[in-house]
């Protein structure tokens, strides 16, 4: 998984399909039409532990714009101090999150979740073809029953210069499913749902 700074790999943005749009258990049937959009964007793959270990935060914005030869109004810029203040952000009521930048850090991230002694059962949201539209309707074709899952956590890839993820855990109840999809321009998408079964507290 170590691979070169300037290697990129394709991947969909989990959390901007799900900008557009909210969802209920009840909106989960086969034959269910949803307004979605699935940008695939390029994102750099994981260094080495021992490269990706650059500290950010706000106040070290302006040198790490410095550092990948950014300016603050570049649409770089603006999505580096977008992930640095959704890291900071406080979590909300029951969240656990982390924004690892190793393939290490991550695998921590998980274990400090779900525990280093259990067994791992790994999905992701993954197309077979994709017409780039903004947003498209997509029919839900299939529903698997509710995914075994007392203890998730969800890592979302983020644009930046080196690889960080946005890995969150929340303990407020849930139901996961994977869901297959497919798209008005003909894009089929294999995609998670996970349903949060206490809202309150969530903006």
């Amino acid at each position: 998984m170590a691979e070169s700074m300037g290697k990129l790999s394709s991947k969909v943005d989990h959390t901007e399909a799900f900008k557009s749009v909210f969802f209920t258990l009840g909106d989960l049937k086969v034959g269910n039409v949803m307004t979605l959009r699935f940008p695939i964007r390029e994102y750099a793959r994981f260094l080495p532990r021992k490269l990706a270990n650059i500290a950010f935060s706000k106040s070290q914005l302006p040198s790490l714009l410095q550092l990948f030869s950014l300016t603050e109004d570049s649409s770089q810029g603006l999505d580096m101090k977008d992930i640095i203040d959704q890291c900071e952000f406080e979590p909300t009521k029951g969240e656990t999150k982390a924004c690892p930048t190793s393939l290490e850090s991550m695998l921590e991230f998980v274990q400090s979740v779900i525990g280093a002694e259990a067994s791992y059962n790994i999905h992701t949201t993954s197309y077979s073809t994709t017409s780039g539209a903004r947003l498209e309707n997509y029919t839900i074709l299939e529903i698997s029953k509710d995914v075994y899952a007392p203890k998730w956590v969800a890592c979302h890839p983020r644009p930046y210069p080196y690889a960080l993820y946005y890995c969150h855990y929340l303990d407020i109840g849930s139901k996961v499913f994977k869901v297959l999809l497919r798209g008005q321009y003909g894009d089929i998408m294999d995609a998670l749902g996970i349903c949060h079964l206490d809202t309150s507290d969530e903006s």
